[in-house]
C-alpha cells in the first residue's frame, strides 16, 4: 500500500491566564493526554502566563493547573477570554473548549 506524503496544516494558538500571584503555571487538555507537567507557560511582567502552542484542526478541551492545583473554574470565559465555552467534565468542574478550523 503506498503511503500519503501529507503535511497537516498546524495553527498557531496563544493560550493566556491572568495568575499575577502564582509561582508555577500549567495548561492541561486533551492535546498533550491531559499531562499536568507537559506544557509549562511562562509568566509575563504583566501578572499574566502565556504559552503558544501549535495545534491541528480539531477540537481541544482545556484547563489551567496553577501552583499544582487544577482550576475550577464555574465559568471558563471570565477567565480565559480564549475559551469558546465551557462542558462539564467526569470530576464536577468545567473544562474550556477552543476549536482550531
Amino acid at each position: 500500500m503506498a503511503q500519503k506524503n501529507q503535511t497537516q496544516r498546524l495553527v498557531s494558538h496563544t493560550f493566556v491566564r491572568r495568575a499575577p500571584d502564582a509561582k508555577k503555571v500549567r495548561l492541561a487538555g486533551t492535546f498533550n493526554g491531559w499531562d499536568p507537567e507537559s506544557t509549562p507557560m511562562r509568566k509575563q511582567g504583566n501578572g499574566l502566563w502565556t504559552v503558544t502552542l501549535d495545534l491541528a484542526p480539531g477540537r481541544y478541551e482545556y484547563k489551567f493547573v496553577i501552583d499544582g492545583v487544577w482550576r475550577r473554574e464555574e465559568a471558563c470565559e471570565e477567565s480565559d477570554r480564549g475559551c469558546a465555552h465551557c462542558v462539564p467534565n467526569a470530576f464536577g468542574s468545567m473544562n474550556c473548549v477552543f476549536n482550531v478550523s
